[in-house]
């Protein structure tokens, strides 16, 4: 049986001494979000997913979701009970706004709740990962009256929401969508048309779902500029909050899929379902980027997150499992064999997992720290800074971190050997379950085109210069620490490396597009190993100086500059590699004919 403990020792690491919360008092929303507070909290999610929420993992894996000839869905034996501790927990409240009856925490916590639960249980995590794009979308963009019919119960937990944009025939290209909304003489819409792959499109965890349906009037313009965003709930929401009666939206089929068998992806069919426009009419894709935001840099956390269970279940096996002899002679002479984590090879798995997942740890919740500063920060010169840095960085914590978090799953399942390859052991739903972090929400070559394509150029590339002169800076710093200034070399190196790719694509994009999209995975990969160096360099510092005070936990302390040193001489050499792969072009990746790809 896979188990899962929540890293609480190092989520305290980075939330009070990486990222120092609490010197954010004077902002609003952080004035609670003492050490203590935090503390509490950080303890007490760690306990509940794991006591709670892993133990459903597997089962409800092998159960799935089962679809009624009526067009509802339940989900698996013991999800609706763990639903309904996670409402009375108030744990979707966490850094939800206080007005509409959230808790106003920063969302590092929310995002440390994310995460725990999408390592317990990610089709579990999903429910209420969809509504949080969702009630993003409705924040921004939503009248006041919807506002206040929707958000309260949404963010309670009351009822759950989802983001409806792909079609059989479209998925990325949004401007070919069909599902049309006719408008109605009481001022609504009727929606008419078929979603697909739909997260959690229906269950039996809550008495609603508020459907967020990307649709385009009569006369819109066929291209995305003419998508209209719509609010199409599952029962009609009477104007006093009250269910009145069924929309006429079901699912047609549950997707039959690789992994998150517990969650319900649907084939949803509008049937002239009543909706209400969100926003104005041919400005959906504003507020479709919205959700799509947030939902990017919940994946990327999902990523994340499989890693991090993967590798706990992968150094279980190997400290439990006997195979051969230490290289170096017998680590345990008394018995027949020594375990597997002598053998260095294992042992590569195991540090490249724990090395990235606790530098994507400290760049995740760093990221959720600009999310909360793009609006409370004291000056407009830092609010703008956050908005550039996560911006910039969420395609990457996306992208990067989903590929890195299917290669560890994989690395662990390999940990285990034959073993992980059987079923019964759990680490093939790992495995399934990390995939689909690389393909939805934009699949990882989209992130790419994001990052290299959009981000870049964007402001006259002033995101990416004031990551490039943060990390300056930082590296500059003095330091007595010899693991201190070996990451600041290697990273100022990798960051140089990643300034002359950026520099590559202006001289070359401009006169070949297909030079910046033959580049742009490499560059995406290349700046998730300079961001992840940003951490590590940090982490180090904070480690360094913990040990020179002489304080308690030296070995947390100790182990954060091995990794520190192993990022740096293990990471870091892929950096000019990287960069040489976007210098080499797109000639022979444009080169052949459809035909020649053909030939046998």
């Amino acid at each position: 049986m896979p188990v899962y403990n929540a890293p609480t020792r190092d989520t305290r690491f980075i939330v009070n001494e990486v990222l120092r919360l609490d010197s954010y008092g004077n902002l609003p929303g952080f004035e609670n979000a003492t050490p203590d507070m935090t503390d509490a909290i950080i303890a007490e999610a760690g306990r509940f997913v794991s006591e709670v929420i892993a133990p459903i993992n597997l089962s409800g894996d092998r159960e799935g979701c089962t679809r009624h000839p009526d067009g509802t869905v339940t989900t698996p034996a013991g999800f609706k009970e763990a639903y309904r501790q996670y409402v009375e927990g108030g744990w979707g409240t966490l850094s939800a706004p206080a007005a509409y009856g959230g808790q106003d925490l920063p969302h590092v916590m929310g995002f440390i709740m994310e995460l725990y639960l999408a390592s317990a249980n990610q089709a579990f995590a999903m429910y209420p990962g969809l509504a949080n794009g969702a009630i993003s979308a409705i924040r921004a963009k939503g009248s006041p009256e919807q506002q206040a019919l929707y958000l309260p119960r949404m963010i309670s937990g009351e009822w759950l929401g989802t983001m409806n944009l792909t079609e059989p025939h479209c998925g990325t290209d949004l401007g070919l969508i069909r599902t049309r909304a006719e408008p109605q003489a009481d001022g609504s819409y009727a929606i008419t048309g078929t979603k697909i792959f739909i997260s959690a499109g229906d269950h039996d965890l809550t008495d609603n779902i508020i459907h967020l349906v990307l649709a385009k009037t009569p006369g819109a313009p066929e291209s995305s500029k003419g998508i209209s965003l719509f609010i199409v709930p599952k029962i009609i929401v009477n104007p006093d909050g009250s269910l009145g009666e069924r929309n006429a939206v079901t699912v047609g089929a549950i997707e039959e899929k690789m992994g998150i068998h517990a969650n319900a992806t649907c084939v949803m069919n509008y049937d002239g379902a009543k909706g209400w426009m969100v926003g104005e009419e041919n400005k959906g894709l504003a507020a479709m980027f919205i959700m799509m935001n947030a939902a990017r840099l919940g994946v990327g956390m999902q990523g994340l997150a499989q890693a991090e269970v993967a590798y706990q279940n992968g150094l279980a096996y190997a400290i439990d499992r006997r195979q051969g002899r230490a290289l170096t002679g017998p680590a345990e002479p008394e018995q027949k064999a020594d375990p597997i984590i002598v053998h260095p090879d294992v042992r590569r798995m195991l540090m490249d997992a724990k090395t990235f997942i606790e530098g994507m740890r400290a760049l995740c919740l760093w990221g959720a720290l600009q999310v909360d500063l793009i609006h409370k920060a004291a000056t407009e010169e830092e609010r703008q800074a956050a908005d550039d840095l996560i911006s910039l960085l969420t395609p990457v914590i996306k992208g990067y971190g989903t590929d890195m978090g299917y290669k560890i799953a994989t690395d662990m399942q390999q940990v285990w050997g034959g073993h992980g390859y059987i079923v019964e052991n759990g680490m093939d739903q790992f495995v399934r379950d990390a995939r689909i972090a690389m393909i939805y929400e934009g699949t990882n070559g989209v992130q790419a085109m994001d990052l290299a394509g959009r981000k870049l150029a964007q402001n006259g590339g002033r995101a990416v210069q004031r990551l490039f002169a943060l990390i300056d800076a930082e590296c500059a710093e003095p330091s007595d620490d010899a693991t201190v200034r070996l990451v600041a070399e290697r990273l100022g190196k990798c960051c140089g490396e990643m300034k002359a790719a950026t520099m590559w694509f202006m001289q070359n994009a401009m006169v070949n597009p297909n030079q910046l999209g033959a580049g742009a995975y490499a560059y995406m990969t290349l700046t998730g190993i300079v961001s992840l160096g940003l951490m590590w360099l940090r982490m180090a510092k904070v480690a360094s100086a913990a040990l020179a005070s002489g304080g308690a936990d030296a070995a947390f302390y100790e182990a954060k500059l091995t990794c520190a040193r192993h990022w740096a001489t293990r990471a870091t050499v892929d950096a000019g590699a990287l960069r040489r792969q976007v210098e080499a072009g797109s000639e022979t990746i444009m080169a052949l004919t459809p035909e020649q790809f053909a030939i046998a």
